[in-house]
């Protein structure tokens, strides 16, 4: 119904954090590769969204979410963003940070061996 709202909120707040930390030029490995946690958290976000809009349960019209006009959908609606849409944004979060990890240790793998042939 809406759980996708909950990853869009997550990449809203991503993209904010990531525009200002590059303001700053911040040195931390997460706020470079913040971008990765956006394009995943929009993409899944867009393809969610999609997905709700063919069902029918986003419409271009107010409430715009087909559960909001009745009292008892809403209440599952919310239900369902406070389980499937947070598992969704913390389970793509840690994909991003396990991706960081690795990415982080190829690239110091790396370092080393290149040093040595170049010497």
């Amino acid at each position: 119904m809406a759980c996708f709202l909950v990853p869009t909120t997550e990449a809203i707040v991503t993209t904010v954090i990531k525009h200002a930390a590059d303001k700053k030029g911040s040195d931390n490995i997460f706020i470079k590769k913040m971008g990765w946690l956006n394009n995943m958290l929009w993409g899944g976000s867009a393809l969610l969204a999609f997905e709700h809009v063919w069902h029918g349960e986003v419409t271009p019209w107010f409430p715009f979410l087909t559960a909001a006009a009745d009292p008892a959908d809403a209440a599952e609606m919310l239900h369902e963003m406070m389980t499937s849409g947070v598992a969704m944004a913390i389970l793509v979060t840690l994909a991003w940070v396990v991706m960081v990890l690795v990415a982080q240790a190829v690239m110091k793998k790396k370092s080393p061996a290149t040093a040595k042939t170049k010497a």
